[in-house]
C-alpha cells in the first residue's frame, strides 16, 4: 500500500509561489509587483513559524482575539523577526483597540467609525496603521464591505486621519467557478481602484484573489493575494473563545 506524500508549508508556499509566477506570466505582469499575504487564521503560532523559515514574512488574521495573541507569542518568542500582521476580517468599532495596537494593516475598513477608532487608538510611537478600504463590489446582502457609490466619500474622510495611510481597496467576491466570471468581478476592483487614483488619492495595494481564484485575480490587476488553504491546508477547528464580532468570512480561504 502507498502512503500518502505529505507536504510540508514551505511546499505549499513554493506550489503558490510558482502559481503566481504563472500568473504574472499569461497577464504580462512583473511578479515582484503582486506580494502573497499568508492566511494563518485557526492555525497556530508554530505554523507561522514554518512559513517564516520557509520565507515568508506577511501574515492575515481574521480574529482579532486570535490574531493578537499570536502576535504576542511569536513577539515574545522572539525567534521570526519581521513578521509583518494584517488584520483581514470584518472589524466592528468594539475591536478597533487591540487592532490599532497590534496590527501593521487593516484591510477591511468599511465604515468611517471604524477608521476613526483606528486613527484615536493607533500609539504614538508606531506607524502609521495601513489601511485598505474594503468595497462590495458585487453587492453580495450578506457581504461587508462600503458601496461602490459610497466609496470615494469614505475614501476622502479616512485619508485625512492622523495615524493612518490609505493604501487601497480590498474585496471578496461570491465565489464564481468560472476564470473569466471570476476576472469580470475583480474587474469591478479594479475600475475602483483606478477612479480613486484619477481622483488624487496616492494608492498602490489592490487586496483580491485566494485559494481558489488568484490567477483571476491576477489577471484583473491584484498587487496582493491572500491564500491560506493553498499554504496551510484545510482548516479542521473554528476559534474557541471568539465572539461573535470575531467570526469573519473566508478574507483569505
Amino acid at each position: 500500500m502507498f502512503e500518502p506524500i505529505m507536504t510540508t508549508i514551505g511546499d505549499n508556499l513554493y506550489s503558490v509561489s510558482t502559481r503566481l509566477q504563472q500568473a504574472c506570466a499569461r497577464a504580462g505582469r512583473d511578479p515582484s509587483g503582486v506580494g502573497l499575504l499568508a492566511v494563518s487564521k485557526t492555525f497556530d503560532a508554530d505554523a507561522v513559524r514554518q512559513a517564516w523559515h520557509a520565507g515568508q514574512r506577511a501574515f492575515g488574521e481574521n480574529y482579532v482575539q486570535e490574531g493578537v495573541a499570536k502576535i504576542e507569542a511569536l513577539a515574545s518568542a522572539g525567534d521570526c523577526p519581521g513578521l509583518e500582521w494584517h488584520c483581514i476580517g470584518p472589524l466592528q468599532s468594539n475591536k478597533t483597540r487591540p487592532v490599532a495596537e497590534h496590527f501593521d494593516w487593516v484591510h477591511s475598513v468599511d465604515r468611517l467609525k471604524v477608521a476613526e477608532r483606528l486613527s484615536a487608538q493607533r500609539p504614538p510611537g508606531l506607524a502609521p496603521l495601513q489601511v485598505c478600504l474594503q468595497v462590495n463590489v458585487d453587492g453580495g446582502a450578506n457581504k461587508a464591505g462600503v458601496t461602490p457609490a459610497e466609496l470615494p466619500a469614505l475614501a476622502e474622510a479616512v485619508v485625512r486621519l492622523p495615524g493612518l495611510r490609505l493604501r487601497g481597496l480590498m474585496c471578496i467576491p461570491e465565489p464564481e467557478p468560472d476564470f473569466e466570471d471570476q476576472r469580470a468581478v475583480f474587474l469591478q476592483a479594479r475600475v475602483l481602484f483606478d477612479d480613486l487614483r484619477a481622483r488624487g488619492f496616492d494608492l498602490d495595494t489592490l487586496s483580491m484573489g485566494m485559494s481558489d481564484d488568484l490567477e483571476a485575480a491576477v489577471a484583473a490587476g491584484s498587487t496582493l493575494v491572500r491564500v491560506g488553504r493553498a499554504i496551510f491546508g484545510h482548516r479542521e477547528r473554528k476559534p474557541g473563545p471568539a465572539g461573535p464580532t470575531d467570526v469573519a468570512t473566508a478574507a483569505g480561504a
